[in-house]
């Protein structure tokens, strides 16, 4: 085996088996079996797990009291090739006591996709008109919006529908289900073609957009299949339409997916 002879940082995930306050280290078993001695340093932090939209939830003050054997967390640290331990630079526990997993509390899940779906909402629609017009496909973390010419790719649009379609289903909040029909219909009016010769429907790759004028894009423009039709791109062309699908039972979704199915390999 060879010899690590370079620093690298890690995280690991555990269950706590022993704390030697003297030492201040602690040991962490994990799920497959592994044992691994860390030790505290005057820069160690701790923090509770928190969902997206809550308070920093601080726990360094009692972070010593809360290495109890038992106790799943996360610690995130270095190893050094000098020294056989590893030196912690962060921890997060998973509940205020040994056993409590705040992930698993019943509104978790409901309260982290509703944040998610209302940045992303904001962000798009920031004054509360659904107009996916101004549909962005890149965003900054801040959630600002790129200048005025841009492009529109499908399917980035339809996994932000079908965000928004199982949004609703999570949290039954009804701008949810607007953005998801509204996505679903710009989709049908601006990246959809339908062959009536052919009893056919396939989706552009996408759209330029320069003010009030669009251009179509028909192949693919990412370098490894560019100037091709590919079958991912009309797959994820549906996915949003889709889960409203799921919600309304639009016949023309159902008619579409059908017509699309129909140029895929069977």
């Amino acid at each position: 085996m060879n010899s690590i002879e370079f620093p690298f940082s890690d995280l690991i995930a555990g269950y706590v088996t022993h704390f030697d306050r003297e030492n201040d280290i602690f040991g962490i078993k994990t799920s497959d079996g592994r044992d691994f001695q860390a030790i505290l340093t005057p820069m160690t932090y701790a923090k509770l797990i928190q969902n997206l939209d809550e308070l920093y939830p601080d726990a360094t003050g009692t972070m010593r009291s809360l290495l109890e054997p038992g106790r799943y967390l996360f610690t995130y640290g270095v190893f050094y090739p000098d020294s056989p331990k590893f030196e912690a630079k962060q921890i997060i526990f998973l509940g205020r006591t040994k056993g409590d997993y705040l992930f698993e509390k019943p509104n978790w899940w409901i309260n982290q996709v509703s944040s998610l779906g209302n940045f992303y909402f904001k962000s798009q629609f920031d004054d509360g008109d659904i107009n996916y017009r101004n549909y962005r496909t890149n965003l900054a973390l801040s959630g600002e919006r790129s200048p005025d010419n841009f492009s529109q790719e499908t399917d980035t649009i339809s996994r932000l529908v079908y965000g928004f379609a199982t949004a609703y289903l999570m949290t039954g909040e009804d701008h949810f289900l607007e953005a998801a029909e509204k996505g679903t219909e710009y989709l049908r009016e601006h990246m959809r073609f339908r062959d009536l010769d052919e009893g056919i429907v396939y989706w552009y790759h996408g759209i330029d957009v320069e003010g009030i004028r669009e251009h179509k894009i028909f192949a693919s423009e990412f370098g490894d299949d560019y100037d091709a039709i590919p079958a991912y791109e009309q797959i994820y062309a549906l996915a949003g339409p889709i889960q409203t699908y799921r919600i309304t039972g639009d016949p023309r979704i159902m008619e579409d997916t059908e017509l699309t199915s129909d140029i895929l390999p069977q």
